[in-house]
């Protein structure tokens, strides 16, 4: 396979397997009690410097309380994944702050800024804009297809995706020749994050979990990362994960860590179990118009609060989640 074009963007991982391995070969194999608070979690896994990755899609299924503690702990200098990334990015852009150091320093861009159609966060657009992070351009399934090749245990994956585009040319992306074809297609290579954050629905003590609707790349995601914190909306015993084996999507030997926290994706939605609270969420946007409301907002809810359970409680506590999750009931009923 002759190489092509290349990309002008930065690669911000080492892709070859074989270092990968080294990483993989040291990780807990047996089946040993990772239970520990977020908090815990936090400190022995997430490192300045880090590469991190976050599971999820948009506001669905992220963990929320994993991104707080990280820009609570003014972890520095991390590298990011922005793969469908929204409240998440929003949450760690808090963390480039005047006085407060960088959290953010590189950033492999999909989709950033954005929360959807519910606007721009202007903080996010503020710390992109201002030259302080460094990025790289992939799309959406480019990002995916880097993660599958690092889950498969090779430094490259060849697809079609971002051929003749604007993208490509900002990527770290290359071109190779089909050696069956003569096709050319674009090289993409391994993505193997230092650590990543997953919010699932069911997990045991051990690090088996259940999730429910789209796994979006959480998957691979999991076989990909050095280092893995699972944050669940229930712990569940082992004898029921055995139960349907066939459930069970992300294993044990994948996992570091596993934080029982409920609600643990608010304000985000939780497929059957929560929806997304929207007017937090635009909160949060107004919140960030000005520097001089969006400190306090932040001190409120992140830099002053001490667990996520007293975020939840300072923003409707119980009565409010009881109302969003009667919300996700009436949409999941068609209602």
């Amino acid at each position: 396979m002759s190489s092509g074009e290349s990309g002008s963007g930065t690669l911000f991982s080492n892709p070859a397997a074989d270092d990968a391995r080294h990483s993989f070969r040291d990780k807990r194999a047996g089946l040993v009690d990772k239970t520990m608070s977020v908090r815990d979690a936090v400190t022995r896994f997430v490192h300045n410097g880090d590469y991190l990755a976050i599971g999820g899609f948009g506001v669905d299924r992220i963990p929320t309380a994993v991104l707080h503690e990280i820009v609570r702990q003014k972890k520095q200098e991390l590298s990011f994944a922005g793969h469908t990334a929204t409240h998440d990015f929003q949450i760690l852009a808090a963390g480039n702050l005047t006085g407060r150091g960088k959290l953010l320093a590189k950033v492999d861009i999909a989709y950033v800024v954005g929360l959807e159609a519910r606007g721009l966060s202007p903080h996010a657009r503020r710390v992109m804009q201002s030259g302080e992070v460094e990025s790289c351009e992939w799309s959406n399934y480019a990002l995916a297809v880097r993660l599958r090749a690092a889950a498969s245990g090779v430094p490259f994956l060849p697809a079609r995706s971002m051929l003749g585009t604007d993208t490509f040319r900002m990527s770290a992306a290359k071109t190779i020749i089909c050696p069956f074809t003569g096709a050319k297609l674009v090289a993409f290579p391994a993505l193997y994050p230092d650590v990543a954050a997953i919010h699932v629905h069911e997990a045991d003590r051990y690090g088996n979990c259940r999730i429910r609707g789209t796994t979006v790349a959480d998957l691979d995601l999991a076989r990909a990362s050095k280092r893995v914190i699972i944050t669940c909306e229930r712990l569940i015993p082992t004898d029921v994960i055995r139960t349907e084996p066939d459930r069970t999507l992300i294993p044990f030997s994948c996992v570091d860590a596993v934080c029982e926290v409920p609600f643990g994706s608010y304000p985000g939605n939780m497929p059957y179990e929560y929806y997304s609270d929207e007017p937090h969420l635009r909160e949060w946007l107004c919140a960030e118009r000005s520097p001089d409301t969006h400190l306090p907002f932040l001190k409120r809810n992140i830099f002053d609060v001490d667990s996520f359970d007293e975020y939840l409680h300072r923003n409707g506590g119980i009565e409010r989640m009881r109302q969003l999750r009667a919300c996700e009931l009436l949409l999941d009923q068609g209602m």
